[in-house]
């Protein structure tokens, strides 16, 4: 098991990282977009898709919360997997009439855009637990 033992500079909470930040702002437009929905829809696609952008922010933060770095990968994974799962409710959604593929593919890109910025933040933790357990290592 590997602990995070060190202080990432300006980072105190969750919300102080920029993936989280981003997130948010899709959780926010996919809740607005969810009351557009037809009736028949709002208990079905609309609240699948705001359960997957709820769930995307609440990994991330906690992941954060873990302090391990495995774990804290293993939280944004998950994220990343809400993150397509909405692609696929925006599919649906264009499918059955309730978006214009115009509306669809500019979500599309947010969340996109979110996934590159996830995926940097895995990176990141997956580095910094490989440098601690080299360092580690060294120290022993």
């Amino acid at each position: 098991m590997v602990m995070i033992r060190e202080k990432r500079i300006g980072i105190e909470t969750f919300e102080d990282l920029d993936v989280w930040k981003l997130c948010v702002g899709i959780r926010k437009e996919i809740s607005d977009l969810a009351k557009t929905f037809p009736p028949e829809e709002k208990f079905r696609l609309a609240d699948q898709m705001i359960r997957a952008s709820r769930s995307v922010t609440a990994n991330i933060a906690e992941g954060f919360g873990r302090f391990h770095y495995q774990e804290s990968i293993q939280f944004c994974r998950q994220a990343r997997g809400s993150l397509y799962e909405l692609i696929d409710h925006f599919h649906v959604a264009t499918e059955q009439g309730c978006l214009s593929q115009e509306v669809m593919i500019k979500r599309r890109e947010k969340i996109l855009r979110g996934i590159m910025v996830l995926n940097g933040f895995i990176r990141y933790l997956s580095q910094n637990k490989r440098k601690l357990i080299h360092d580690s290592r060294v120290n022993d």
